[in-house]
């Protein structure tokens, strides 16, 4: 297997670009920007599991996930998590969710005052519970972790839940300011599911979050025009990955399709499995025979700069 950064500098084929390795830069660049906290999915194979945070003017503000690995992160990392508010859950699986907990913890121990987390999330599904219930058998009386609210900060978290069926319209859940979320319902087997696009002074991420190839039309709605694109890669192209995990995940030529259709900016490639690793450049490939733009691939710490307005001032971490 090629080391990620000699991979990701070559030129796969004539009709493709050079792809760099996304590095971190200086956070005076733009107000938005974009922190992996994990780029790998539900085995244990060096990654953290799938965690984002997105920044407006250097301050995280946004959670995006929280899967096994993103508590461990934030601290390598020495982020100050002290005004993340929102948090955005595109699907409760254990790789996505298992580090809420730990990270709410840690935002409640180092709080100067009361806090509130608004998190959003889909609604219950068979086998799956909503994002409310997920919370309340968390943190609510009787729960896993009841004792979490009064042993720190006073907290209130409030859960949302949104709706999950494909013909469900897409909706603005958060709006404040020049900052809008707007969300809209995706498809990851029987486990309910959301994208979210997160839109601040006029620059725009948008997360497919998991999902299979029955989503796509939804994902390209939601994220005509964005500034980067953040999508799941966990298989490889039909035949090459087990035939169940095309009902879970959608495959690189359509991802590639996808992003075509929807006019994005820049792909991020995250939630990386061991066969997409060692297939780098055959997954480049397929993307890039539809997919014309910059193309990077996720890895732990990375920090993006989201071309765009000018950030109000610099990074406080």
């Amino acid at each position: 297997m090629q080391p990620l950064s000699t991979a990701l500098t070559i030129c796969a084929a004539a009709i493709l670009p050079c792809f760099a390795a996304a590095t971190p830069m200086k956070s005076d660049r733009s107000a938005l920007e974009l922190v992996v906290l994990g780029s790998g999915g539900p085995r244990s194979f060096g990654r953290a599991c799938t965690s984002y945070l997105v920044l407006l003017d250097g301050t995280p503000r946004i959670l995006v996930d929280a899967g096994p690995g993103a508590f461990l992160e934030l601290g390598k990392l020495g982020l100050d998590i002290s005004k993340i508010d929102i948090v955005l859950l595109t699907h409760l699986h254990i790789d996505h969710s298992g580090d809420i907990p730990g990270v709410f913890l840690h935002r409640a121990l180092t709080a100067d005052g009361p806090i509130r987390f608004n998190v959003f999330g889909p609604a219950a599904g068979p086998g799956f519970p909503g994002t409310k219930q997920f919370l309340q058998l968390l943190f609510g009386p009787g729960g896993a972790f009841a004792y979490e609210k009064s042993f720190g900060a006073d907290e209130t978290i409030e859960g949302v839940d949104l709706p999950v069926g494909l013909d469900s319209p897409e909706s603005e859940i958060v709006s404040e300011g020049n900052l809008r979320v707007r969300e809209i319902a995706t498809h990851h087997g029987d486990c309910p599911s959301v994208a979210y696009r997160v839109e601040y002074q006029g620059v725009s991420i948008t997360f497919a979050g998991d999902m299979d190839a029955s989503a796509v039309p939804n994902l390209e709605h939601l994220a005509q025009g964005s500034d980067l694109l953040v999508v799941h890669v966990g298989v490889l192209d039909p035949p090459s990955s087990p035939e169940i995990l095309y009902t879970l995940h959608t495959a690189p030529k359509q991802l590639g399709q996808a992003a075509h259709a929807a006019q994005a900016k820049h792909l991020l490639l995250s939630h990386l499995s061991p066969a997409v690793e060692q297939k780098q450049n055959q997954v480049l490939q397929s993307i890039g025979k539809s997919y014309q733009q910059k193309i990077d691939f996720a890895r732990d710490g990375v920090r993006i700069v989201v071309p765009g307005a000018p950030a109000a001032h610099k990074a406080t971490f």
